[in-house]
């Protein structure tokens, strides 16, 4: 298995936990993701972008290539440096820095890549250091280990069909949803999780332990 670990510009927490899950990822760095890569102690295998978004020189950075791209692009460098991880062999990937930060329009951007690509039979996982998240494949049972009391959401960007939570405070079971509900914000695990959608397009999101920082 080839994991690899994608570094965008959200904010992150260099958490132990965090490093210890990036010990075994190949790395690349987006634009200012490359911002992570000293704070995390990783050297990305390569950093692209059009580099408009920082202000170090790209041959004072310490990946091992650097490839350049048009400001004017229709692709945004997120979408790059996961395409270049996919090129390279990737079997999973590691969204670290996409949940947040300056521009919501790019958290928004990195959930829809995320869902496109699990689709596709990519296995995605988000991880800030903070929050967590996983695509929820239709028809899949996904278990996450959580701690009891850990706040956990399901992200919905359609109506959903047979949603089913359990080893949480407020269970369901089989409920169909349409997409103006918000039913499924903060919810709160009693410990492991088990969630499950018939139909429909959701993204599990969770804080992660915060005894592992």
């Amino acid at each position: 298995m080839s994991q690899f670990a994608v570094l965008l510009a959200g904010p992150i927490e260099a958490s132990a936990r965090l490093r210890a899950r990036l010990a075994s990822c190949r790395v690349i760095a987006a634009d200012a993701g490359i911002r992570h890569a000293r704070a995390l102690g990783l050297e990305p295998e390569l950093w692209l972008g059009d580099f408009d978004s920082v202000d170090e020189p790209p041959e004072e950075t310490d990946a091992a290539e650097i490839r350049s791209f048009p400001a004017g692009k229709d692709k945004t460098d997120g979408q790059l440096a996961i395409e270049a991880a996919i090129e390279r062999g990737a079997t999973s990937i590691l969204l670290v820095g996409a949940l947040g930060g300056p521009r919501s329009d790019h958290a928004f951007s990195h959930y829809v890549l995320a869902l496109a690509l699990a689709e596709e039979g990519h296995a995605v996982e988000f991880d800030d250091g903070r929050e967590r998240a996983w695509p929820l494949g239709r028809g899949e049972t996904r278990e996450v280990a959580l701690e009891p009391g850990t706040q956990f959401s399901i992200l919905r960007f359609s109506d959903v069909t047979g949603l089913t939570i359990e080893g949480a405070v407020y269970p369901l079971d089989g409920v169909d949803l349409p997409f103006t509900s918000i039913l499924t914000q903060s919810n709160e695990a009693d410990g492991p999780i088990r969630v499950r959608i018939e139909t429909g397009r959701a993204i599990l999101l969770a804080q992660a332990d915060p005894s592992a920082h």
